[in-house]
């Protein structure tokens, strides 16, 4: 078993990652889920970064620094699970820039989708963070959602447009009634 992921780790796989991406080009690196959360300061520690990234090639050495950090590394993005929000080219959060890769919490309002559908304990605090936090605005994602066409679900044999929109506007009704989540 692989040790927990920090934020002390997770800053050491971007070092790593651009310390090894190609020389000549700018590549954007996304980070997902318990990966924004330990960078967030919501909590300490996750059991595997998600990445993604627009072009493979920067994950070259994925293998050499998943060992020499000793981390548990995965690819995942929220459209792996949940269907595509407009715009979310446009809402990725920029971290920083080292070297020639450029580091982006992975677009909140997609990251939220996802943990609410998936609605673990863990997620459903990481969800209450994105609003808490201001990464994300209530009415905006709600309308992203409703938004969704039917169609879309179409790629989620384990999704329905109405347990999503019900599951979207009962986290929210919850949220405005307990904003503190005690």
């Amino acid at each position: 078993m692989r040790r927990e992921v920090t934020g002390a780790a997770v800053r050491a796989l971007m070092e790593e990652l651009a310390r090894s991406a190609p020389a000549g080009e700018v590549f954007r690196v996304y980070i997902v889920g318990g990966g924004t959360a330990v960078l967030s300061g919501w909590r300490s520690a996750t059991i595997d970064v998600d990445l993604h990234a627009d072009r493979d090639d920067v994950f070259r050495d994925i293998q050499a620094i998943k060992e020499r950090l000793d981390l548990n590394i995965e690819f995942a993005r929220p459209e792996h699970f949940v269907p595509p929000l407009a715009g979310s080219d446009r809402r990725h959060v920029l971290i920083d820039r080292l070297g020639n890769v450029e580091f982006f919490h992975y677009d909140p309002y997609a990251q939220l989708l996802s943990k609410i559908v998936r609605g673990f304990r863990k997620d459903v605090l990481d969800a209450r963070r994105f609003l808490q936090s201001g990464m994300v605005e209530p009415g905006t994602f709600r309308n992203l959602v409703h938004q969704i066409p039917e169609s879309a679900y179409a790629k989620y044999p384990s999704l329905s447009h109405d347990a999503v929109i019900s599951a979207v506007d009962e986290f929210l009704s919850n949220v405005r009634s307990d904003p503190g989540g005690s």
